[in-house]
């Protein structure tokens, strides 16, 4: 049938089918439909050629996520994604290296069942690899974008840091030290440009919020404790993701770093990484900036074996201690010299803004040393990150307990057998307090032994959520005394007393407080004399009032009710608009009850606390 067609007809008909084809998947012609532009799991597997496991690693790596098409052509329990992704990942470099890693490791099992060692160590050695660096600079093509990014990174390389290897759950050692690096690489950047804003230490782990670039990335790291890997958790994902973020993070320390005009990788000190004191370590070094020269060797090498004079003897070490001191000179003038440069480079660069001057100098004139039972490295992160000086018990610490400068002791435990009388013992709550607050509060009501006051969030906007905790009132009244500089006392040398600031503010709130009540009081007092002066007078009823006395309830009509204008316009609402309006009513209106069961809780832990003072 074929040969009695020309070919300008075959050539008709099969653009004929192509047409019908189209017609098919797209429904209309130039609107593509649902079929033409989503594609299901199983197919988006045959079409790439490999397993889910892998089909789902690649999606990680590449940023592709799975999409809900209006309608789900074939069926509600299908999974489905873009065609223009399944192309992209058709294309994808790791894709083909994939299958060439695959090869490898069969020939890697083949000689290992051939009993040829030598052949499988050989391969083993050999085995071929890759990096993700194209990737990163594919999802984020500048740098700004990736620091807009960096907070699940940071939440998932400071979980892995603190994570045992495990062979079971397959986390390997070499991932946990890496992000382990990455992390303390990490901290000692925002510790020397100062760029902490807030903490909060919750029962999930501690919340931190830095500034960089202008960012504010908020993240999490989980508590320093014995963590116990859950059977339920897929660690094959979130090594897939650590392993991507990993590469990510790379990129921005070398970035950060030499914004610096520092070397990147930094070196840790090996004395102190024994000690476990690693965060340090990096600090110190980062605060170094340069390195000492290198000894020179000795000039004075052996050129021949004869045998010399005592005076020959003489005169060779006076040359050679000559020689050690020109480069012992030298050495210092290059140092010198170096030093001065970085005065000059520290002068040339822009001025920080008021927020990073103020986080510099809180804690500028301050020692800390921290106890054995205090989360250290995160006490370490924030009192650097601040300004202070900070010690610790235990190797690799810079000064001993009982050094005279010590200011400050943070201490977390019931009693203190030996005690400084020239240093505060506080605990660890204190430091948090005055880093999200920005001043010195008052060491009295964190002092040992006693029960701190609340922990408030600083991510939490008091006036917006309806309640202001009577702490918060109080921190607000120190900051304003604070920045008002209030004049010291005649003859006091320290100014005003952080304590009798505290007393004081806690005074006026409770005497407003009382002034309210009373104002409350004499209110309904003159309510109830007026009701008892028209009960005497016989003027309970009006004119009106005791006409309608007579008349049944049955006939008395209810007085016409008026037009509420808030009714009125929210008549005129469209319906998505009146929906979102009732949302933002439910809103309100259940914020308010949280306020009211705050308050509510409050009043009954005061008189709680009012009955057991006056039992005792």
């Amino acid at each position: 049938m074929c040969s009695d067609l020309s070919s300008s007809q075959v050539k008709q008909v099969k653009n004929a089918v192509k047409a019908a084809k189209r017609k098919l998947h797209t429904g209309r012609r130039g609107n593509p439909g649902n079929a033409a532009k989503y594609i299901t799991r199983n197919k988006a597997l045959n079409r790439l050629q490999i397993k889910l496991p892998e089909f789902r690693r690649l999606c990680i790596l590449k940023g592709i996520h799975p999409r809900e098409p209006k309608k789900k052509f074939e069926g509600q329990n299908k999974t489905y994604y873009h065609v223009k992704d399944i192309n992209f990942l058709l294309h994808e470099p790791l894709l083909e290296k994939s299958r060439e890693i695959r090869a490898y490791e069969k020939k890697i099992t083949k000689a290992r069942a051939k009993y040829n060692a030598d052949l499988a160590h050989r391969l083993q050695n050999n085995r071929p690899s890759f990096t993700l660096d194209h990737l990163v600079k594919e999802r984020y093509p500048s740098f700004i974008d990736a620091v807009r990014d960096l907070e699940d990174p940071l939440t998932m390389i400071h979980l892995f840091a603190t994570l045992p290897a495990d062979t079971t759950h397959s986390v390997p050692f070499e991932r946990v030290h890496s992000c382990r690096r990455l992390s303390l690489e990490w901290q000692a950047y925002v510790t020397r440009t100062h760029s902490l804003r807030k903490i909060f230490v919750s029962v999930k782990g501690i919340y931190y919020q830095v500034e960089v670039s202008g960012q504010k990335i908020t993240y999490l790291t989980p508590h320093v404790l014995n963590q116990i890997l859950p059977e339920d958790v897929d660690f094959r994902v979130m090594l897939t993701f650590a392993e991507f973020y990993e590469t990510l993070l790379g990129f921005v320390n070398f970035k950060l770093y030499h914004s610096l005009g520092l070397n990147y990788p930094p070196v840790l000190d090996p004395r102190l990484e024994q000690a476990a004191a690693e965060l340090y370590a990096l600090m110190k070094d980062l605060a170094g900036g340069t390195t000492s020269a290198p000894l020179l060797e000795d000039a004075s090498a052996k050129e021949d074996d004869a045998p010399v004079s005592v005076d020959e003897q003489q005169s060779l070490m006076e040359a050679e201690n000559k020689e050690k001191r020109i480069a012992e000179s030298q050495a210092r003038l290059a140092s010198l010299q170096d030093r001065l440069k970085q005065i000059e480079k520290e002068k040339e660069k822009p001025q920080d803004d008021l927020e990073t001057r103020t986080c510099r100098r809180l804690f500028q004139n301050l020692t800390f040393f921290l106890g054995r039972e205090v989360p250290r490295e995160s006490l370490l992160f924030v009192i650097r990150s601040f300004g202070g000086a900070v010690s610790w018990d235990g190797d690799g610490a810079p000064f001993p307990e009982n050094d005279e400068v010590i200011t400050h002791q943070i201490v977390d435990r019931p009693t203190q057998g030996h005690k400084f009388l020239s240093r505060h013992y506080v605990q660890p709550q204190w430091v948090y307090d005055c880093a999200n607050n920005r001043i010195l509060l008052p060491t009295e009501p964190y002092l040992l032994g006693r029960i701190p006051p609340p922990h408030l969030s600083p991510f939490v906007d008091n006036e917006a959520e309806g309640h202001v905790p009577e702490y918060a009132d109080t921190i607000k009244r120190l900051r304003l005394a604070v920045n008002q500089q209030l004049a010291p006392l005649p003859g006091s040398e320290s100014g005003i007393d952080e304590g009798e600031l505290l007393v004081a503010a806690a005074a006026r709130r409770r005497e407003d407080l009382e002034a309210e009540k009373e104002r409350e009081l004499a209110a309904m007092e003159k309510s109830y004399a007026e009701d008892l002066r028209r009960e005497l007078a016989g003027k309970s009823f009006s004119g009106e009032e005791e006409a309608l006395a007579d008349v049944p309830e049955s006939e008395v009509l209810p007085p016409p009710k008026e037009d509420d204008p808030k009714d009125m316009a929210k008549m005129m609402l469209s319906r998505n608009k009146r929906n979102l309006y009732q949302a933002m009513e439910m809103s309100n209106t259940k914020k308010k009850e949280g306020v009211k069961l705050i308050k509510e809780r409050k009043r009954k832990a005061d008189e709680k606390e009012r009955k057991k003072t006056r039992t005792m």
